[in-house]
């Protein structure tokens, strides 16, 4: 089946072939993938014991997605020991037998990734083109951690010695046993590139996928079992926040490695640094992104860039641009432009070729959407959405308008709290320098765009916004550029200064400490 990959920057190309794909195989998967029992996975054994809790899909609360059992103390207890009795081999095992085994492996996620696609777009609502791109980058950056292994023999390199006698080299090694904890909005890409980077490394894991993505969790670890991964090296608890909680108090994890809220991600930080040894967390915690609109910009370019940007899967990443910053002189031009662009968006059931947005995950956010937009009427103006969508479809679930704002001052709590909605914040500036001074009093930093045609202010932009992944002029809107091969995923501030500072070929060092060798000829 020869059909184009699908990624999140070639959204130029024809996928009516692709789009006719899934057209063929969306029922099927769906019957067969649905309301079955997802139970936790440790030691290689199913662990079906725990209180059932039955998962719907956001795309229609009557679409059930399955019985996860919760995992409790006693499980996560079990799961941790699995890992830690697995860990010693698992290491010996030596780096080129373990990337045999994690290249197997990203075969058989590939050989799954229409399930895999079809799984994440029911139970996350994210569209076509989203899902299967997010599997597509998993199994990249998979392959990608195996070839940096391959490429570095392993992490070590010689160094010069004190004489000639004496031999010297630093190599990497692992820490054991790597709590990796999943967030539902990228449940397929984020879930394998913490764990594969973890995994090649020499670690063992135990993931907790969200409670809003447990199928997807499981179906990932399938996928990684059948590659050959070794009982105990891989490990899954079903569960919400009491597991994630256990998990993380867990004194047996020798390191975390989070995607999800600040709130979250600082409070496994504490467990970690307050416990007898400091241990590394790797945590992604959010973004408050701005993009940069000049008097230079194409409009309709950046109006394009812009919606993308905000409203591609409701909103719901931590790349999505939240606020963005347009120049005074066309401020009036390309809100227009905006409205206009975003209006043509189609927001429905993901399973459907023709749409963009779908549902957000579920009442939380729901109720987020409406405490938002209560403060937005009430503070400033909304230009175009701010409503709960009704009737038909939308009664069965948490449907909403992509939505813009304007006339609220910076320092407002929608201008610096993370939404994780479909909602931007449009904010006039007259001095681009000054602009890009207030985006940096964020307390987040992970991606930034601009829209110009003046190198001057591109490289202003470049040189000054304090972010991880930055891009310009460009359509397919805000990234996390963790494609392998094109950019890393980045942060600074809030996102990442906690250690995970990228998806690309400085990620799995991350999951690795240092040890120096020096030998001396003995002759």
């Amino acid at each position: 089946m020869n059909l184009p990959r699908v990624t999140y920057s070639n959204t130029g190309e024809d996928f009516s072939g692709v789009h006719a794909h899934l057209d063929a195989i969306i029922p099927e998967v769906e019957a067969r993938l649905l309301e079955n029992i997802r139970p936790s996975f440790i030691g290689g054994e199913d662990r079906p014991e725990g209180q059932i809790v039955t998962a719907r899909s956001p795309i229609d609360y009557s679409l059930i997605l399955g019985d996860f059992p919760q995992a409790d103390h006693g499980m996560i207890d079990d799961a941790v020991e699995a890992a830690q009795a697995a860990y010693p081999s698992w290491r010996a095992m030596g780096w080129p037998r373990r990337v045999g085994i994690l290249r197997a492996a990203a075969d058989v996620l590939e050989e799954r990734k229409w399930d895999l696609s079809v799984a994440c777009l029911i139970e996350v609502g994210k569209s076509r083109l989203e899902a299967v791109g997010e599997v597509e980058e998993a199994i990249d950056l998979l392959r990608h951690y195996c070839n940096e292994m391959e490429r570095t023999d392993g992490f070590r390199e010689d160094r010069p010695g004190a004489s000639a006698a004496e031999k010297c080299s630093v190599v990497l090694r692992p820490y054991g046993v790597f709590a990796v904890i999943a967030p539902f909005n990228f449940p397929v890409a984020l879930s394998v590139g913490m764990m594969s980077a973890a995994l090649v490394a020499g670690n063992t894991v135990v993931l907790k996928p969200s409670d809003a993505a447990g199928l997807t969790g499981r179906l990932v670890v399938e996928a990684l079992v059948e590659g050959g991964l070794p009982p105990g090296v891989l490990n899954l608890v079903q569960g919400g926040r009491e597991t994630g909680e256990l998990l993380a108090r867990h004194a047996g994890i020798d390191g975390f490695a989070f995607t999800g809220s600040n709130a979250v991600g600082m409070t496994i930080l504490r467990h970690a640094v307050t416990s007898q040894a400091t241990r590394p967390v790797l945590a992604e915690m959010g973004g408050k992104n701005p993009a940069f609109v000049t008097a230079n910009a194409d409009l309709a370019l950046a109006a394009t860039g812009v919606a993308r940007s905000a409203f591609g899967l409701s909103g719901q990443k931590c790349s999505a641009a939240s606020r963005a910053y347009v120049h005074r002189s066309i401020f009036e031009g390309f809100q227009e432009a905006l409205v206009e662009t975003t209006g043509k968006l189609t927001v429905g059931d993901p399973r459907q070729a023709n749409v963009f947005m779908g549902p957000v995950i579920n009442d939380k956010a729901l109720d987020r959407f409406g405490k938002a937009t209560a403060a937005a009427a009430f503070d400033g103006s909304i230009v175009r959405g701010g409503e709960r969508l009704e009737g038909g479809l939308f009664e069965g679930g948490a449907y909403v308008e992509p939505t813009i704002v304007t006339g609220l001052p910076s320092d407002h709590w929608i201008n610096r709290d993370e939404l994780f909605l479909p909602f931007v914040s449009l904010i006039p500036f007259d001095n681009l320098d000054e602009a890009i001074a207030d985006a940096n009093r964020s307390a987040f930093g992970l991606t930034a765009g601009v829209y110009t045609r003046d190198e001057q202010e591109l490289d202003l932009f470049l040189s000054r916004i304090e972010a991880g992944v930055l891009y310009a002029n460009r359509a397919a809107g805000a990234t996390t550029g963790a494609w392998p091969g094109f950019q890393t995923f980045c942060g600074w501030k809030g996102s990442g200064t906690t250690g995970k500072g990228g998806l690309g070929s400085w990620y799995v060092p991350q999951f690795m400490r240092e040890q120096s060798h020096t030998v001396f000829d003995a002759q």
